[in-house]
């Protein structure tokens, strides 16, 4: 069965909002500062509260299975973790701060990055 035009808009407005609300309203000093020491509890959790925050999108568009819904988690979660590490490591390597402009195009790049995950979230969730 098709998934309506307005599904997917929803489905991505749902994994819109909630990268807004993890990033920018749940997201702890903790978590700032430490997501860029690889494997530290702050990075962990922050990514751990994306996809917890992602559940929601299953009830727009179910996954097939709970096997499949949990390796899409599982992604999310990986790949959520190495973006934002790695945007950590170039903007300490570069020595990026709030007033370079450098430091808001790797800002920019990350958000997108992030966003363009969630456009594969949804085409994942798409029926065959």
């Amino acid at each position: 069965m098709p998934v309506s035009a307005e599904t997917i808009l929803l489905a991505m407005t749902v994994l819109l909002v909630k990268h807004w609300v993890a990033d920018f309203l749940l997201q702890t000093v903790y978590q700032v500062h430490n997501k860029g020491r690889y494997g530290h509890p702050g990075g962990l959790l922050h990514c751990a509260t994306h996809v917890v925050c992602t559940l929601p999108v299953f009830v727009v568009l179910a996954p097939p299975s709970a096997g499949f819904a949990a390796g899409l988690l599982a992604g999310e979660y990986v790949f959520h973790y190495h973006v934002d590490w790695l945007k950590d490591q170039l903007n300490r390597g570069i020595g990026l701060k709030p007033d370079m402009s450098g430091f808001w195009y790797l800002l920019g790049l990350d958000q997108l990055v992030h966003g363009l995950t969630y456009v594969v979230i949804v085409w994942m969730l798409l029926p065959g």
